[in-house]
């Protein structure tokens, strides 16, 4: 790992390679670092282990795990092309963890023949953005995590002419896959893989077929609402919104939300919450359908040198 970072490891602390055994591990820190941040934890094990399963990224070489003496693990980072992740664990923070594994990341992501790289930081983060600028990064992104109260079944709008409206069932996979790969073409920077784009949707363990509707003109896909529900959390998660171009302005994202709002009202949650960003443009319509955001982070970016 040495030849991956300048910045010498902090004293007390070694570092490895993650595995898959280490998903538990893992996702209690990142866990820990949400409940420090913002008082509650959002992230699922099966969101961890699919980050750790994703189809070209190499344990070996793109993860990192850092413990101290006692064998805690205070921080990590992963690498996927232009994407990084880093968490330090609240009682290890200070101690020069977070400059070291940013050092690591930038460096694998050169490795990689990254041109740049970037990351995700809550806007409540205080020194990870001072970390951050201090490095050269500047702000891309704001991302938005909105929620909606549930007090009473949500009221579901009949489907504009022509629309048909059922669950999500086996099947529908691939037409799922191209319908909102299609729409998040618009703004993302790399179109994902069918592999990548099922493990962290469609084949994670707290995919709900029950809380994502499709909806079809004719035999053809044009909407789809594609929800999660994590163990342990009390509210209903919505991973994706996708319209397909030709049938938007029709009122059918507002429907399909609003019938997964009542799908998970019927299994008993009082609350549903899903994340957006500034780039997509769809902030005013989880606006309009009465959600309100509870808090906000900020993709940074930076330019890579060689060497």
């Amino acid at each position: 790992m040495s030849d991956l970072s300048s910045k010498l490891m902090p004293a007390g602390y070694r570092s490895r390679p993650a595995t898959t055994a280490d998903v538990h591990a893992v996702h209690c820190l990142i866990t820990t670092c949400e409940n420090e941040l913002h008082g509650c934890a959002t992230t699922g094990s099966d969101h961890v282990a699919a980050d750790l399963s994703l189809p070209g990224l190499e344990l070996t070489s793109d993860t990192v795990l850092v413990h101290d003496s006692k064998g805690e693990l205070a921080g990590w980072s992963w690498v996927k092309g232009r994407r990084a992740t880093v968490h330090v664990r609240p009682g290890h923070q200070g101690q020069g963890l977070g400059s070291w594994l940013l050092a690591w990341a930038e460096a694998r992501a050169r490795q990689l023949g990254s041109d740049r790289t970037a990351q995700t930081v809550s806007d409540s983060d205080d020194a990870a953005i001072a970390l951050l600028r201090s490095r050269g990064y500047s702000p891309l992104v704001t991302e938005w995590l909105l929620e909606i109260a549930m007090p009473v079944e949500p009221e579901v709008p009949e489907p504009p002419a022509g629309i048909t409206v059922r669950a999500f069932r086996p099947g529908d996979e691939q037409a799922a896959y191209q319908l909102t790969e299609d729409a998040f073409d618009e703004w993302q920077q790399r179109r994902k893989t069918y592999a990548e784009w099922a493990r962290r949707t469609v084949e994670r363990a707290t995919f709900e077929p029950a809380a994502s509707p499709v909806a079809f003109a004719d035999d053809q896909m044009v909407g789809a609402v594609l929800s999660l529900d994590i163990p342990g959390n009390a509210e209903g998660y919505v991973e994706r919104v996708a319209v397909r171009r030709d049938h938007r302005d029709r009122g059918i994202a507002r429907m399909l939300l609003r019938e997964a709002f009542r799908a998970f009202h019927r299994q008993g949650k009082q609350t549903c919450t899903l994340w957006t960003h500034s780039d997509t443009g769809a902030l005013s319509l989880y606006e309009r359908i009465g959600m309100t955001v509870q808090r906000s982070s900020m993709v940074y970016g930076k330019p890579l040198t060689a060497g």
